[in-house]
């Protein structure tokens, strides 16, 4: 039973990270390669307040999704000019400069949580606490899960609020035609802005929800093969609606599985599941190549 809430545990961390991601490739027409960094950030950060300070799980995400918008916005706001080709690797960019600071962060000899040491570079941090909401301690499986789950609902919400709102079709305006958006007299710079600030925020709450669950972090969480993987979730689910980025989720995280499931035998099994997973992905794009349930296709 512990495997099926570990499961569930990876699919709402992932199904967190691909709604927030779905509003810049989905809403604003703009793929991002640095979920992971944001993602890494919130559990950085739940990891040194909790295991410095003993901090509770909602102040130290909210410290964290702080954090990833106040980044957000330093790199949103100037990088305002650039569209395209262009934005994907300024977002690379950014996936790089922040893995190198998580791994580099780190000083022989000083206390961990310090500024001189703050990561513990490629060591990563143990112990880390399970979460805790006032006198709830969320230390069995099952309540993981359920934390996790409550987390993806609330995100849910919040994203369907959103994309439900004046503010949604203005993205969605944004995304098809942006030179007569802002001959509209609408603020096109404000309105990526914020939508990129929703996307890194969200990645740093599952950042929280996923560390607080490891109990051990490293530098790897925050890789361009993670944010990678967390883009491929929306392109392969499909953009534009709630339900692309979740089906995406769910097939990139359960295809693994059940490949695994299959107990291939000798020393390739696990190139063999490599190889099985990389033709699944295929087909799925060559025959749905707007997403599993996608409701726009990014040209």
């Amino acid at each position: 039973m512990n495997y099926i809430w570990h499961l569930v545990v990876l699919l709402a961390t992932y199904g967190i990270v691909a709604l927030g991601l779905n509003l810049m490739a989905g809403y604003c027409g703009r793929l991002a390669l640095s979920q992971a960094a944001f993602f890494g950030i919130g559990a950085y950060a739940y990891a040194v307040l909790s295991v410095r300070t003993g901090c509770g799980f909602i102040p130290a995400a909210v410290i964290g999704m702080g954090l990833a918008l106040a980044l957000s916005l330093l790199i949103s706001l100037p990088a305002a000019r650039f569209h395209g080709d262009y934005f994907v690797i300024l977002s690379l960019t950014v996936q790089v400069v922040l893995y190198g600071a998580l791994y580099n962060w780190a000083k022989d000899g000083s206390q961990l949580g310090t500024w001189a040491n703050l990561t513990n570079g490629p060591f990563g941090i143990t112990g880390i606490p399970k979460p805790h909401i006032g006198w709830i301690l969320f230390s069995e499986m099952a309540a993981q899960a359920a934390l996790a789950a409550a987390c993806l609902v609330l995100v849910a919400v919040v994203y369907w609020r959103l994309t439900a709102s004046p503010w949604g079709r203005l993205l969605k305006a944004l995304r098809d035609d942006e030179d007569v958006t802002a001959g509209l007299g609408k603020n096109v710079r404000v309105a990526e802005a914020s939508a990129f600030g929703f996307c890194c925020a969200f990645a740093a709450l599952a950042g929280a929800v996923f560390a607080g669950y490891l109990s051990y972090i490293d530098p790897s969480i925050a890789s361009l093969d993670n944010s990678v993987l967390m883009l491929s979730m929306v392109i392969v689910g499909g953009m534009g609606n709630i339900a692309g980025p979740l089906a995406g989720t769910v097939v990139l995280v359960m295809v693994p599985e059940l490949l695994r499931s299959l107990n291939l035998p000798g020393a390739a099994a696990a190139n063999v599941q490599l190889i099985l997973y990389g033709a699944v992905l295929v087909v799925v794009i060559h025959c749905r190549p707007q997403g599993l349930a996608g409701a726009y296709r990014l040209e």
